[in-house]
């Protein structure tokens, strides 16, 4: 698809398709060109990367539309929000375009966290989450622990409270493809955590986490072992939840997982951003 058959509506358009699917992709836009660029390559020229494969667009040089394929991979390991590359660091063999600038953004809709428990740290966690800017759904089976007087001021309106009894398909439904999607299951017992990280697991969502101590995260993750689950899954379980910060009370709790959710997701290390100063 060349420059001219792909106008501004037609990029919306598949912008707007790509966020209410779940989906992801990546909008590249020329913000520079050099001066001696030949006539029909300009300032604003846009190619979207859907994460399907499909492009729409162009840049104006099937050259640099193939380079800037490329490139997007690594812009989508990054987890930058948006970044501009000069066309040197990443395709310097197009010697004509040298000069060039582009802008790379990542088109997704807003992460979700699914909770799974409606307890003290799943409530906390809920109004943390929604507070950070995901889009939250919180789950019990407990009809009263999900009563929306309980979440009312103006942020937790946001927050999706369901009351299903069967925690597989109120799990399943939630997740749906699993695409932008963490899980965190803080549930009041074994059986209910079974159940929870087996509807995870088979959901493939990008996080999962349980919350217990060792010996009951291991219980559990046993339990799904001898049920013939995928090593590999149950080792992509971050069980116990959340990175080590001390944390006590419901909502340090809460933001103990929240903390890892957001360094997944960010692709974060977790450690001290002081640890350099350290000899």
């Amino acid at each position: 698809m060349n420059l001219h058959s792909a106008d501004s509506r037609e990029i919306n358009e598949a912008v707007r398709q790509v966020l209410s699917a779940g989906s992801s992709a990546v909008l590249v836009t020329v913000i520079r060109v050099p001066e001696t660029v030949s006539v029909g390559w300009r300032i604003g020229s846009k190619l979207l990367l859907i994460d399907s494969g499909k492009t729409i667009g162009s840049l104006g040089s099937a050259a640099l539309d193939e380079a800037v394929t490329s490139r997007a991979r690594d812009f989508v390991a990054s987890r930058d929000e948006a970044s501009t590359i000069s066309l040197e660091e990443f395709a310097p063999a197009i010697v004509e375009l040298r000069g060039a600038r582009l802008l790379f953004e990542r088109i997704e809709s807003e992460p979700r966290l699914i909770i799974a428990g409606a307890g003290h740290v799943g409530a906390a966690l809920a109004r943390l989450a929604a507070l950070v800017g995901y889009r939250v759904t919180l789950i019990d089976d407990r009809g009263d622990f999900v009563k929306r007087e309980l979440f009312s001021s103006e942020r937790e309106q946001n927050i999706e409270l369901i009351a299903g009894e069967d925690w597989t398909r109120a799990l399943r439904q939630a997740i749906a493809n699993g695409r932008g999607v963490s899980v965190a299951i803080v549930t009041r017992g074994h059986k209910q955590d079974e159940e929870c990280l087996r509807a995870a697991i088979a959901a493939q969502p990008d996080y999962v986490g349980m919350i217990g101590s060792k010996r009951r995260t291991n219980i559990v993750l046993e339990k799904l072992r001898e049920e013939g689950a995928n090593e590999v899954d149950l080792k992509k379980v971050r069980a116990p939840i959340g990175l080590d910060i001390g944390a006590v009370s419901p909502e340090e709790v809460a933001l103990a997982i929240l903390a890892e959710i957001v360094s997944e997701r960010r692709n974060g290390s977790g450690a001290p951003l002081s640890s350099w100063r350290r000899p």
